[in-house]
């Protein structure tokens, strides 16, 4: 038997940050060997919410070079331009006739943002799920990367395929159920300004993220400002102190220590002591990226040519997908040109 394969990706909205990288990238470029890998740059899924044209194209081949500075090795895996493949677009509605709107009304994340978008919100960020769900069964994914975040649309994923292989795969399935992998450590890292709420892109407040491509004096402010509290010596696990928890785990993970080590280390630690030790590490962690990083987005043949051979990888797997889930619905064979 084959490895399983993996499908994940990230939006081309913003520079990625320490959250996507502690929580997904890293984590991917950890396993990787164990698994036939896709990777993709969701750029159909930025456009759910209002976004910027003139950066959306720059954007993506920022994410694309940062996939393989942080670690992804072609060896192991493809990465490709989700617009790229028209599959996705085309497998979404079919899925979307099958897929009851209740389900996707019920979805937390559509909630949450509707509410932010008011009378703007497009069917798009209703629909997002059920692109998701193109995105994971085009490629007859085994395991879907997914934060704590976005298990429910992981779970609405698996609603379809059982959904439409009862429906509509009378001798065998023809969608594969997808199962979650998750990273139990760091899986959520938390803003700089607020250790209650994830560090996240769509903040408008730049000083809650440290951007993975962000400047030595860029951080090294980021962490003055950041908040913490007035308590001396820091400690894991304290409900009344999330920022101290926050920061810890930031250390631990990018320094490569045990929880145990750390907390070993900074018991008696003030936050004049500990900011610049955290600072050291992060701008340590992320230098040797940042220069992978410049060497692929100054090659723009070399990462053009990785993005168009992972798309033809893709295309190939989802294009094979496609034409079984129209079989299943019962549509025609495309007519193909005849020359005399």
């Amino acid at each position: 038997m084959g490895k399983q394969r993996v499908l994940s990706g990230v939006q081309p909205t913003g520079n990625l940050h320490l959250g996507n990288y502690l929580g997904a990238i890293r984590n991917w470029v950890e396993i990787q060997d164990q698994y036939e890998n896709f990777f993709c740059v969701v750029d159909l899924h930025a456009i759910t919410a209002p976004h910027n044209p003139a950066t959306l194209a720059a954007d993506t081949y920022t994410i694309a070079a940062l996939y393989l500075a942080c670690g992804i090795s072609l060896e192991h895996s493809s990465i490709f331009v989700q617009s790229h493949v028209s599959a996705h677009s085309e497998l979404t509605w079919l899925l979307n006739c099958i897929t009851p709107l209740n389900w996707l009304q019920d979805m937390i994340q559509f909630k949450e943002k509707a509410v932010k978008q008011g009378e703007n919100v497009g069917v798009g960020l209703l629909d997002y799920p059920v692109l998701m769900a193109a995105d994971i069964l085009l490629y007859q994914a085994d395991k879907v990367p997914v934060g704590e975040d976005q298990k429910q649309h992981l779970e609405l994923t698996r609603d379809i395929v059982n959904r439409f292989n009862h429906q509509f795969a009378k001798k065998a399935p023809v969608l594969k159920l997808p199962e979650p992998l998750i990273r139990k450590e760091g899986a959520r890292v938390m803003s700089l300004t607020d250790g209650t709420r994830k560090m996240s892109k769509s903040d408008p407040a730049e000083l809650s993220r440290i951007n993975i491509l962000d400047s030595p004096e860029e951080i090294t402010k980021k962490i003055k400002r950041c908040k913490t509290d007035l308590v001396r010596g820091l400690t894991f696990d304290d409900s009344e102190r999330p920022e101290c928890h926050n920061l810890l785990t930031l250390y631990a993970l990018l320094a490569g220590k045990t929880k145990e080590e750390v907390g070993v280390e900074c018991v008696d630690m003030g936050w004049g002591q500990f900011k610049p030790l955290l600072t050291e590490t992060v701008i340590h962690a992320l230098k040797p990226i940042q220069d992978k990083y410049k060497d692929v987005i100054d090659d723009k043949g070399y990462l053009e040519s990785v993005l168009r051979d992972g798309s033809d990888k893709a295309r190939a797997i989802a294009d094979s997908t496609l034409a079984d889930v129209k079989a299943a619905l019962g549509f025609t064979v495309p007519l193909k040109n005849l020359s005399f």
